[in-house]
């Protein structure tokens, strides 16, 4: 099972930016370490007589082609976001070159099918968990098929306990648990919420087993929650916190405002262990389509947002830079309204067309994808498409400007104080009221 993981950013400027400015370089190399909880979820699924084995990968690696092909296996299978696919693409040249047999699966082969079948043996389109037992008989058989479609959504009730264990006992900054798949909204451009079925939430009785199963592995381990919006759906809050609370451990999630509006929830969610939550924002000059009831004024999120720092939690702030109606203007606004907001932390992402999203099928339309920008510059930091009211080069400098000032010494420095007050209220943290390394 070969993941492709890793940061990527493709605009060389961008790219030596990011790497000097310490909350990027952090946040980039949290990322980067983050395992694949999609094939640890499959080699949970994995009958007893076949073996597994696990080998991330940020590149297409012939050493690590040889590596895997000493092992003689009966199938390899890779998983890639958009930005990797290529690498993968070309490593799944060299497993073949070798005489092995490749499967691969994930969000951007479930909206480009045909594409990845020029380069693999098998595809599998959506969910993995309802197709694997087949593609593993088939290849167990010799018979691989070229394509595995998932009948009907797959029932987290029936999830397994990933296999944590192949990740070895080597030091793992924080670990992935799904409390969800999907998510009740369908802002216009995610790339994740709606492509593998419909919004479910996995029974607390699942999260109980993966969470023993982590902390006999990791005692107070560091998780990150591979939700895209915890808390969302109506779920019962109370009984997910508590869950959490009994593992002991501290955690990192995706949340919309609204949590922020919950008394109820808010009360127990410091004392669960979440320490950090990822806010979108989004655009202050675009309205995105499909956002439903996250879509607010400002002023009501940013109160919201205080709310939830008040609580003990820190709050990163999520915001797409390059939306229709952006100009040196706004995005001098947008700065200047970073510097003096609350927020402990600040993530800043191009807005990305990623494949299977309504966005994209709208650039497409309008004729604004960029020719020459493939797969490889979907990195979330490379810009894609022609903005409306702004040239490329333009917008490219823009963005560079807009990172360092953000990002500046003086700007960092100012939120590290917000965070340690933020969590000086969180009781799991409480006695040093210091930052923890992991969780931003």
């Amino acid at each position: 099972m070969v993941p492709f993981t890793g940061f990527r950013v493709r605009e060389e400027e961008m790219l030596a930016l990011g790497m000097t400015l310490p909350g990027l370089a952090h946040r980039a190399a949290a990322v980067a370490q983050l395992p694949a909880l999609g094939l640890l979820t499959l080699a949970g699924l994995t009958p007893p007589h076949w073996t597994c084995s696990y080998h991330e990968a940020d590149h297409a690696s012939a050493s690590l082609a040889d590596e895997i092909a000493r092992q003689h296996p009966t199938l390899v299978a890779l998983s890639a976001l958009t930005a990797s696919v290529e690498e993968a693409y070309r490593f799944s040249g060299l497993l073949r070159g070798r005489g092995m047999r490749v499967v691969i699966g994930g969000l951007h082969v479930t909206t480009c099918p045909e594409e990845a079948g020029r380069y693999c043996d098998a595809v599998v389109i959506g969910e993995g968990e309802p197709v694997w037992p087949a593609v593993l008989a088939d290849a167990e058989a010799g018979e691989l098929r070229p394509v595995y479609r998932a009948s009907a959504p797959f029932d987290l009730a029936r999830a397994p306990v990933p296999r944590f264990d192949l990740l070895g006992r080597g030091p793992r900054p924080r670990l992935t648990v799904q409390t969800q798949r999907g998510c009740p909204l369908a802002c216009e451009f995610c790339g994740a919420s709606r492509l593998l079925g419909p919004h479910r939430l996995k029974p607390v009785a699942n999260l109980k087993r993966e969470l023993a199963a982590i902390t006999a592995q990791v005692p107070r381990p560091v998780l990150e929650l591979a939700d895209d919006n915890t808390f969302a759906g109506g779920r019962n809050s109370h009984e997910l916190l508590e869950t959490l609370a009994a593992a002991d451990a501290r955690y990192f999630t995706e949340v919309d405002w609204r949590v922020g509006e919950d008394p109820g929830l808010l009360a127990g969610l410091a004392a669960s262990g979440c320490v950090q939550v990822l806010i979108g924002i989004e655009s202050l000059v675009f309205r995105h389509p499909g956002m439903g009831p996250k879509q607010a004024e400002l002023p009501r999120i940013m109160t919201a947002i205080d709310a939830i720092q008040s609580a003990g939690v820190a709050v990163i702030g999520c915001f797409i830079v390059g939306c229709d109606g952006e100009t040196f203007d706004s995005l001098d606004r947008l700065a200047a309204f970073i510097e003096a907001s609350s927020l402990a932390d600040v993530q800043l992402t191009l807005q990305t067309p990623f494949p299977g999203t309504p966005l994209r099928r709208r650039l497409e339309r309008e004729g604004r994808l960029l020719p020459g920008r493939g797969w490889s510059h979907c990195t979330l930091f490379d810009l894609t498409f022609r903005p409306d009211l702004m040239g490329i080069e333009e917008m490219e400098l823009a963005f560079r400007d807009l990172a360092r000032r953000v990002f500046s010494p003086a700007q960092s420095v100012r939120r590290q104080a917000i965070r340690k007050r933020v969590w000086h209220n969180n009781p799991r943290l409480r006695p040093c009221a210091s930052e923890p390394s992991s969780s931003s």
